[in-house]
């Protein structure tokens, strides 16, 4: 569902992001597909030295389909940033990718915090989020960073993961799982 970003992908992936429907809201931009290639190769180093971890999100047939990133990382937290390519969107990928990536940033990595700063305007990530039971808004909760991020003008809200909220839903999704199990062995 998710491997560590590599060069190999970035034909696929700058086809992807370069879609009008997708590459406003892509983070890191490039317009060109040499451009592209460099800011991977920048990415993978970035996260060698640990000032952010990137994954390639892959289909079921391990095709490259879009990027989850976790941007600024400081004191075990960090800006998540992902996006999907068009034709992928709406199918599932996006909670998968996320579930994955979540597991791997809070048991393997150490990472406590993960926010998500989504454009106001931008109606298809503010639902995505929404969507998600461990996600919180957190506009009030954390509003040392929701006025950080909008320092002259509100563009963004603010949205937060915490390790617990993330580890109580998936306690509760292995539970409502067990139990439907036992109840179609009844």
């Amino acid at each position: 569902m998710i491997k560590k970003r590599d060069l190999a992908d970035c034909h696929k992936l700058y086809e992807l992001m370069i879609d009008p429907a997708v590459f406003p809201f892509v983070r890191q931009k490039a317009n060109s597909y040499d451009e592209f290639l460099f800011l991977t190769k920048q990415t993978i180093e970035a996260e060698e030295r640990g000032e952010l971890i990137s994954r390639t999100i892959l289909d079921e047939w391990g095709n490259p389909i879009g990027t989850i990133n976790l941007f600024d990382v400081n004191e075990h937290a960090g800006f998540l940033g992902t996006w999907l390519g068009k034709p992928y969107h709406g199918k599932g990928y996006n909670n998968l990718a996320k579930d994955a990536f979540f597991n791997e940033l809070f048991y393997e990595l150490s990472i406590e915090a993960v926010y998500m700063r989504i454009r106001t305007e931008n109606i298809r990530s503010r639902k995505a989020a929404e969507k998600l039971s461990y996600v919180t808004l957190a506009n009030e909760t954390r509003k040392d960073i929701f006025d950080q991020i909008n320092k002259d003008t509100i563009i963004y809200d603010l949205f937060q993961i915490e390790k617990d909220q993330f580890t109580l839903y998936q306690y509760r999704q292995q539970h409502a799982h067990a139990h439907e199990l036992e109840l179609k062995e009844a």
